[in-house]
């Protein structure tokens, strides 16, 4: 389905993974800047948290370890992809995409 909106131009194959309204509420100002991005299907975030309900289940209060861990993370990995976009960039993340998912 995220295709379909690919093609429909509303998503982009590489971009911030479209985050859920209750978190994107905790956001401070400079962290909206990655809401200005067209989501994407796969980024940096997606690769370094491929395992992230693994990570999650094994934690005693999983929202907690999402709030204080996991999102800031996230949001450092795609200010740095909305800081130096390139079609190299974009490319090495499908590849590295691809390859997790058929590892």
């Amino acid at each position: 389905p995220q295709f379909i909106n690919v093609l429909f131009g509303t998503m982009s194959v590489v971009g911030p993974r479209p985050e859920v309204e209750e978190y994107v509420n905790l956001y401070n100002n400079e962290q909206k800047r990655i809401l200005l991005v067209k989501p994407g299907i796969t980024d940096y975030a997606s690769l370094e948290y491929f395992d992230e309900n693994r990570l999650l289940g094994e934690s005693s209060n999983p929202k907690e370890t999402y709030i204080n861990e996991i999102m800031p993370n996230k949001i450092k990995l795609n200010e740095k992809y909305i800081q130096d976009p390139s079609l190299m960039h974009d490319l090495k993340i499908i590849f590295k995409t691809v390859k997790r998912i058929f590892a």
